[in-house]
């Protein structure tokens, strides 16, 4: 449940491009009144108002007609809205918020880009205010993963993402534990074999350390599988592709276990225990059935979320 990446954001952001663009313009009709062009008290007081309402608004500032800005940075530092003595009179005509707007459009957004002051994915929005005798431009930047989160109302469980990693974390923990529990018990057996010098004819010895060794490579496959999809990789609850995605390593898992061992128990049968013919041929249609289950799964849920994809573009 790491942060969202650059990819999935700017996915998220394509899908929902007309419902960014009419929330940051609800945002910015709210709060345009062309005493902000003259006013920093009402500056600050509109910035505080969005902060409060909407945490993805990082920076608002004024430019005038020709594109240069005429106000300090409004921005929010350590938690108090103020103003900060930076960008006044800096010439930002070249910036697209400003040189692509039209004559008779009041709002224009640009693309996703990397902020300079935050190293992170963001928009900048900016809406025309005033009359023909006093014109200028409000300009606010926007956190784009944070928009989006918001969008999604995914914002509270970001809040305790913390948690949910660290009770992750103790319990991958204790899958590793166990993992060097099998690989020393499977080390004492190697040890005591060679200690003896030979292996009795029979013996069923071997097959029990390749069990350890196999069943320590599930767990550890198993609790690599939980850190990484559930710690270390960004996971979008939102998608059935990222189910599917843990899912599929998961049974994959225990396919590659299964089969081991239904390998080994039909070597025990090869060796004259017939009682282990059975099992082993149950445990190979189990593999089978595993399989062909995980291909059904894997098909539909793909054709199913192609449908969903589909199914939001038309609107």
């Amino acid at each position: 449940m790491a942060a969202m990446s650059y990819l999935s954001v700017i996915e998220r952001y394509h899908e929902h491009e007309q419902l960014v663009k009419e929330l940051l313009e609800s945002i910015l009709v709210g709060i345009s009144d062309p005493v902000m062009l003259s006013d920093p008290g009402m500056r600050v007081r509109a910035m505080a108002e969005m902060a409060n309402s909407y945490p993805f608004i990082e920076l608002l500032y004024i430019l005038d007609a020709d594109g240069v800005q005429i106000s300090d940075n409004v921005a929010i530092v350590n938690r108090v809205v103020q103003a900060i003595p930076v960008g006044r009179n800096l010439n930002r005509s070249h910036r697209p918020y400003f040189s692509k707007a039209q004559p008779l459009q009041t709002l224009n957004i640009t693309h996703p880009y990397l902020s300079n002051a935050s190293g992170k994915l963001c928009l900048s929005a900016s809406y025309r205010i005033g009359d023909n005798g006093e014109q200028g431009y409000i300009v606010v930047d926007v956190n784009l993963t944070q928009l989006i989160e918001f969008m999604m109302g995914d914002s509270a469980r970001r809040k305790a993402t913390p948690l949910f990693k660290s009770v992750y974390c103790a319990l991958v923990l204790g899958l590793f534990i166990m993992v060097m529990v099998l690989i020393s018990m499977a080390a004492v057996d190697i040890a005591s074999l060679l200690a003896d010098g030979r292996v009795p004819s029979g013996s069923i010895k071997p097959f029990g350390i390749i069990i350890f060794i196999t069943l320590a490579l599930a767990v550890f496959d198993l609790g690599k599988t939980i850190l990484e999809e559930e710690v270390l990789m960004h996971k979008d609850i939102f998608r059935h592709s990222s189910t599917r995605r843990t899912i599929t390593r998961f049974i994959s898992t225990i396919l590659i276990a299964i089969s081991i061992e239904a390998l080994l128990t039909m070597f025990k049968a090869s060796l004259g225990e017939m009682k282990y013919v059975q099992p082993a041929i149950w445990m190979m249609f189990a593999v089978v059935g595993l399989l062909v289950g995980l291909g059904i799964y894997v098909y539909l849920g793909a054709k199913a979320e192609l449908l969903l994809k589909q199914g939001s573009a038309k609107p």
